[in-house]
C-alpha cells in the first residue's frame, strides 16, 4: 500500500496530521492499534472532564443552601456518573471516526512497526509505504519502579476512569495535572483523599504563588497534602494499599487507603516499534526532534507525547498536551506538503489548564522563570475577592497574576480559581502577541464578569489602578 504520508498512531497529533495532510491534497494512511482519538478521547482529557463536571455539580448542590436554593441532600449514583462519561466519549468517538472516513483517509487497524524510513509493517502482514512518515505513538501512564500496577489496590488514571464503585479512601501519588484532577473528583464525591508529591510543592510546574493557593484550598477541602515527600515503599494490604512516606521534615509516615492512584506522569510509547533500527534517535525513550518536529532522518517526523525538544532550551519540558499535539500535527503536515501554513509551534506560548478544584490556568513565564531569564520583572495580582462576579458565584478564593517586563510586554499570566480554564484564551493572545499592559488596559472588559480581573491587573501594571 502506497501513500504520500503514513501516520503511526491515531491520537490527537496523528489524526490532526492526517486531516491537515488530506486537506492539502496528500494521500494518507493512518495506522492505529486501538481506537482513533487516542489517550485524550478515551482515557484522558475527555472522560476526566466528564467526571469533573459531575463532581462540580456535587459541589454546587452542597452549596445550594447558601444561595437560597433548598435541595435534597445530594447523593452519588456512581454507575450513572460512569455511564454519562462513556456517553460523552462514545458520542465524540463516533463523530471523529465519521470525519476521518469522510476525508478518505485510509485507516489500517493493528500495531505498526517502522522497518525503514519509508515503510511501516502492520501486524497481520500488511506493509504501508509512504513518501513521509509521522511517528505519533503516544504515551502510557507511568508507575514507580517498586510499585506494580494491579488494577485493584494500585491503579493508574486509566483504571480510575472505570471503577465499579467509589472507594472510601484514596492516596494519590503525584500532584501534577492528573493527580490534582482525580484528587478533586474523589474529594467531591466524599472520598478521603491524601496527595503525595515528591517535588517541593503541588502543581510544581506552576507559579509558586499558584501552588501555595492550591495547597491551601485542598487542605480546606480536607485533602491531606504531603509535598516534598518521598514514597519509600508500597505494598498491597488487607485494606487495600499501604505506603511508607518520608516527609519533607524527615518524618516517616505510614499511609493506608483502599486505592492508591499513581499519577507520576506519562512515558513515551516507543519500545519495540523499530525507531532506533530505522536511525531515529531516542533519548530516555522519547523521540528526539528539533523545533520543527524533524527526527534527523529524512522524511521521518514525530509529534505528540512521544517526543521531546532538547534543543529548544525551554524553562520547562515538552508539554504532553492534546492541544500541543494538534498544533504539531498540523505543522508537520504543512511542512510535508510544502506550504507556509501556520508556522512552527511556539512552545513558550502554549496555554496550560488543570481542571481541579480550584482550577489552574497559565501561559508564558512564571515570575521565577522570567527573573532567571534575565528580565527586569514587574507583577500585578488581583484577588477574585475584589470582583463582584466572584462574590455572586460564591468563589472568591484565588487570583490572577500577571508577569511583565519592566516597561515591556506581558511575559506570563497565571490564574487559580473559578472558571479560569475558560479565561486563559485571552491571556494566551496577550502573551503571544507580546502586548503591553497599557494596550490591554485600554480594552474594555464587561461588568460584572471574571474577565475584569485581567483588565484590572493590566491597569495596575500600567500604573493606573482603578480600584486601589
Amino acid at each position: 500500500m502506497n501513500s504520500d504520508v503514513a501516520v503511526l498512531g491515531g491520537g490527537n497529533g496523528g489524526y490532526a496530521a492526517a486531516l491537515r495532510a488530506v486537506q492539502l491534497g496528500l494521500t494518507v494512511t493512518l495506522i492505529e492499534k486501538g481506537k482513533v482519538g487516542g489517550t485524550c478521547l478515551h482515557v484522558g482529557c475527555i472522560p476526566t472532564k466528564a467526571l469533573l463536571h459531575s463532581a462540580d455539580l456535587m459541589e454546587s448542590f452542597r452549596k445550594a443552601g447558601d444561595f437560597g436554593v433548598v435541595a435534597e441532600p445530594a447523593t452519588v449514583d456512581w454507575p450513572k456518573v460512569i455511564s454519562r462519561k462513556e456517553f460523552v466519549v462514545s458520542k465524540h468517538y463516533k463523530g471523529l471516526t465519521a470525519l476521518v472516513k469522510s476525508k478518505k483517509i485510509n485507516i489500517v487497524e493493528g500495531k505498526g512497526r517502522l522497518t525503514s524510513p519509508r515503510t511501516i509493517e502492520v501486524e497481520g502482514g500488511e506493509t504501508v509505504e509512504a513518501g513521509s512518515v509521522v511517528l505519533a505513538s503516544g504515551s502510557y501512564a507511568r508507575s514507580l519502579p517498586f510499585i506494580e500496577i494491579d488494577g485493584q489496590a494500585f491503579i493508574t488514571s486509566d483504571h480510575a476512569l472505570s471503577l465499579e464503585s467509589m472507594p472510601a479512601s484514596v492516596i494519590v501519588v503525584g500532584a501534577g495535572a492528573v493527580g490534582l484532577e482525580f484528587a478533586s473528583v474523589f474529594a467531591s464525591f466524599g472520598v478521603a483523599v491524601t496527595v503525595v508529591e515528591a517535588l517541593p510543592r503541588v502543581a510544581p510546574g506552576e507559579d509558586e504563588e499558584v501552588s501555595a493557593q492550591v495547597k491551601r484550598q485542598f487542605e480546606k477541602r480536607k485533602i491531606k497534602v504531603y509535598a516534598g515527600a518521598k514514597v519509600t515503599s508500597a505494598e498491597r494490604s488487607e485494606g487495600g494499599a499501604t505506603l511508607v512516606v518520608e516527609t519533607s521534615a524527615g518524618k516517616v509516615v505510614t499511609l493506608e487507603a483502599e486505592k492508591c492512584l499513581i499519577a507520576v506522569g506519562r512515558g513515551p510509547v516507543s519500545d519495540g516499534l523499530g525507531y532506533e533500527e530505522a536511525g531515529v534517535k531516542i533519548e530516555r525513550g522519547f523521540v528526539a526532534v528539533d523545533g520543527l518536529c524533524r527526527t534527523g532522518v529524512d522524511g521521518v517526523w514525530a509529534i505528540g507525547d512521544v517526543i521531546t525538544q532538547p534543543s529548544l532550551n525551554l524553562p520547562f519540558p515538552h508539554f504532553q498536551l492534546a492541544h500541543v499535539a494538534f498544533a504539531e500535527g498540523i505543522h508537520v503536515a504543512e511542512q510535508i506538503a510544502g506550504v507556509p501554513g501556520y508556522g512552527p509551534v511556539n512552545y513558550l506560548g502554549v496555554p496550560r489548564a488543570t481542571y481541579s478544584f480550584p482550577e489552574i490556568a497559565s501561559v508564558g513565564l512564571t515570575e521565577a522563570q522570567a527573573k532567571d531569564a534575565g528580565y527586569e520583572v514587574k507583577t500585578a495580582k488581583l484577588p477574585w475577592a475584589a470582583l463582584a462576579k466572584a462574590t455572586i458565584l460564591g468563589e472568591s478564593a484565588g487570583f490572577v497574576k500577571v508577569v511583565s517586563q519592566e516597561d515591556g510586554p506581558v511575559l506570563g499570566v497565571h490564574m487559580v480559581g473559578p472558571r479560569v480554564t475558560e479565561l486563559i484564551a485571552e491571556a494566551q493572545l496577550i502573551t503571544n502577541w507580546e502586548a503591553l499592559p497599557r494596550e490591554v488596559a485600554a480594552l474594555i472588559h464587561p461588568h460584572p464578569t471574571l474577565s475584569e480581573a485581567m483588565g484590572e491587573a493590566m491597569l495596575t501594571l500600567a500604573g493606573t489602578p482603578l480600584h486601589r
